[in-house]
């Protein structure tokens, strides 16, 4: 603008980023799969009703495999992830509706592998030479839920037990001559990030596995995403010391590859999850991430080296014709699926999450910040200030913030680029995105400090990173909101329940009552809260006591509560009674309930309706005028 930027109040600026622009023109990409120099990947379409779709690489674009209404999706774990493989020409896939294994032959329809009843599959290794896939299943009874390796015959459908006896089983991984297995392991109470098996055995004549050896893992160490190298030898990511490593077994011998402190590895919330890839040759390309920011690099007889590329999330690391593929993103640059020569450098981005067209000097860029939080800790984030290049905010006015905190609580945060964030900032809000104590990507310890103490240091470190760009002058102190989704939430309704820094707050499909997320909860998860908060029945007065919903005197600012009506992780019951008790007290409160969604929003059109209403929400308990021409929401006990 010849003039300036307009001098609006901070929350009205008019922004390039409009809610319908995130739902509709924005996928998710992750799954990318490699069936030899052909590259696919998964798109997740929010456009489609959130279906998941198989995409193979063509012309420089890409080329729909899976046809509606097939949605490449598992429901394993409840978070599903490993719903398809890609071996000789052939898709085999897990269906979302029915949770069938599917096979389709290249320009073919897909066909039913395995019957319809009801056993869940994940996970799969194709088994060419006896003509089968070896895969995870998960089976739901009226006794419980059990899960196991199992062959499944490509021949008949018919379904043999393979391995049993686990909670948990998940990278069944067959050895190049096709004579060996591996796969990991883990019992309750203990997630995957806390203590795994690597289990490697001979498979017999009939292809049954022998007398298992366990390789690595145990109590106290997580081993991740094993793969076989084309000499027999064994590689996978551990954390014996602080961190996750690259290690290699021979047979005989376990070695560590790259000592670094660093993590190679990723809590393994989804099956399918990977950090590196082997070449042809037995080298290794890989990721991994140091100060919440990911490198990509090589590691051979020479040692690591690392590559210069421009991307600090870097996932699903693939090589390809004498290319690595993987996903990638920047703060400035939206998540896509990009090839990397290594012979020349060059990079080719083959598929962008986002099409649309933003302005640069309307793009915030994050500010990395580690601040002083309670126990002589520090904790660290991600700021983005304001930013819009046809606005600016009034001189003697601070902006509002959101603080965002990210689900699991065993996750993190990464400064690539989200419209999700630019929606705020380019309005007139600063966001500060935490990666408080708990989340991964910062050793062992720090993932391990939130345990018995959810609730407490999270919402800490929330806190604290508030204060901090308060005492910077960065943000208004009048108008301070945390949000977050999931165990995100659960830390949003703690921070409001217990502190009194935050003005307001966003609960989206978040935690209210501790006591029955243990009760209601699914079995992957069902002992996830003995080591964040307890044991019950012996900690039962530590979750009362970390229950917001047992503190509703605590609250005294609105709040807005976002959930989907199928949610099997944290079930609508739980904002439900967070409402009605906010209700009752006559604190404003909002409350949108999505149709037909789960753990999480998919569908486009109610993507959309969260951030318009999260947006109204705001507005109007901040006391400003938006841009934005948003659909009416009913807060009660709120008086314009």
């Amino acid at each position: 603008m010849s003039g300036g930027p307009t001098i609006a109040p901070y929350g009205t600026w008019a922004s390039p980023v409009a809610a319908s622009m995130i739902a509709d023109t924005a996928i998710s990409l992750a799954g990318i799969h490699v069936d030899g120099d052909t590259l696919y990947w998964l798109e997740g379409r929010p456009a489609e009703g959130g279906r998941v779709v198989l995409v193979r690489q063509s012309n420089g674009g890409g080329i729909d495999v899976t046809p509606a209404p097939y949605s490449v999706r598992s429901r394993v774990h409840e978070y599903g992830g490993g719903a398809v493989l890609v071996s000789g020409g052939d898709v085999f896939f897990v269906n979302f509706a029915d949770q069938r294994i599917y096979r389709q032959v290249a320009g073919g329809v897909p066909e039913a592998v395995t019957a319809d009843s009801g056993d869940r599959f994940a996970d799969m290794c194709h088994d060419r030479a006896r003509d089968r896939l070896i895969c995870v299943r998960e089976r739901h009874t009226e006794d419980g839920v059990e899960n196991a390796l199992v062959a499944v015959s490509l021949v008949d459908g018919a379904v043999a037990e393979l391995v049993t006896g686990h909670d948990f089983v998940s990278n069944p991984r067959l050895s190049p001559d096709g004579r060996w297995l591996a796969w990991l392991s883990w019992e309750l109470p203990d997630m995957p990030w806390d203590a795994t098996s690597l289990w490697v055995a001979e498979l017999d004549a009939g292809g049954r596995p022998g007398d298992p050896v366990r390789v690595a893992g145990g109590e106290g160490e997580s081993v991740f995403q094993p793969e076989w190298r084309p000499d027999g030898s064994l590689v996978f990511v551990s954390d014996p010391t602080e961190w996750w490593n690259l290690y290699a077994w021979d047979g005989g011998n376990v070695a560590a590859l790259a000592p670094l402190e660093a993590e190679f590895g990723l809590p393994q919330w989804v099956f399918g999850m990977r950090t590196y890839d082997i070449g042809p040759n037995g080298g290794i390309v890989c990721a991994w991430s140091q100060d919440g920011r990911w490198r990509l690099g090589f590691l051979d007889g020479t040692g690591l080296v690392e590559t210069d590329v421009p991307y600090d999330d870097i996932s699903g690391v693939r090589v390809v014709g004498g290319r690595v593929a993987f996903v990638a993103a920047s703060p400035r640059a939206p998540a896509a699926i990009v090839l990397f020569d290594p012979a020349d450098g060059s990079l080719e981005v083959v598929r962008r999450s986002f099409t649309g067209d933003i302005d640069p000097d309307s793009v915030s860029a994050p500010r990395e910040i580690s601040f002083p939080t309670t126990d002589g800790a520090m904790a660290h984030g991600f700021h983005y200030p304001p930013r819009n290049a046809d606005f600016a905010g009034p001189e003697a006015e601070r902006p509002p913030l959101i603080v965002r905190g990210h689900g699991g609580p065993t996750g993190a945060t990464s400064p690539s680029f989200s419209l999700g964030i630019q929606y705020w900032t380019s309005r007139g809000f600063a966001v500060l995105d935490v990666n408080y104590r708990g989340s991964t990507g910062f050793g062992r310890s720090y993932r391990e400090a939130l345990y018995g103490a959810w609730g407490v240091a999270d919402v800490d470190d929330m806190v604290a990173g508030a204060e901090y760009l308060v005492a910077q002058g960065a943000v208004d102190p009048a108008r301070l909101a945390i949000r977050g989704g999931s165990a995100g939430g659960y830390t949003t309704l703690a921070a409001l329940a217990f502190r009194d820094t935050f003005s307001a707050g966003a609960s989206l499909y978040g935690i209210g009552d501790l006591m029955t997320l243990a009760r209601d909860t699914h079995k992957f998860e069902s002992r996830y809260l003995d080591r964040l908060i307890g044991p019950l029945p012996e900690a039962e007065a530590v979750y009362r006591k970390r229950s917001p919903i047992n503190h509703v005197d605590g609250l005294d600012c609105p709040v807005i509560f976002l959930q989907g009506d199928e949610d099997q992780v944290v079930p609508p019951n739980q904002a439900e009674a967070m409402v009605a008790a906010l209700d009752a007290k006559g604190i404003p409160v909002a409350y949108v309930l999505f149709e037909g969604e789960g753990h999480g929003f998919r569908k486009a059109e109610n993507v959309c309706r969260a951030l318009e209403a999260e947006l109204c929400f705001y507005a109007r308990v901040f006391g400003f005028a938006p841009a934005d021409a948003l659909p009416a929401l009913d807060i009660r006990n709120l008086d314009d």
